[in-house]
């Protein structure tokens, strides 16, 4: 677990996403991991955490993991996608 702004990330293996609960509620981006890459398929954060930056800190998170494991990363989900056109220090874990 990594304690991020008093919110934790957990790393849910078990369901295969990073999750972060604020309010009572989940938000989470799933991953499956196969051959060295890790595809981040899916996105999900409740409307009542819009605009709190959740979804970007989740997508941080496993992209930073991405890279401490040496795998890369398929963005096939479009906020993934987006976050790293946004940031292009991560351009080199796309596939």
């Amino acid at each position: 677990m990594t304690q991020d702004n008093d919110k934790i990330i957990y790393d849910n293996k078990k369901l295969t996403r990073f999750e972060l609960a604020a309010e009572g509620r989940l938000a989470f981006v799933a991953y499956r991991i196969s051959d060295g890459v890790m595809d981040l398929y899916h996105t999900e954060s409740p409307k009542e955490l819009a605009g709190r930056g959740i979804a970007s800190r989740l997508v941080l998170k496993a992209l930073e993991t991405a890279r401490q494991h040496g795998l890369k990363v398929k963005p096939t989900c479009s906020f993934v996608k987006a976050y790293m056109e946004r940031h292009p220090e991560y351009k080199d874990l796309k596939v």
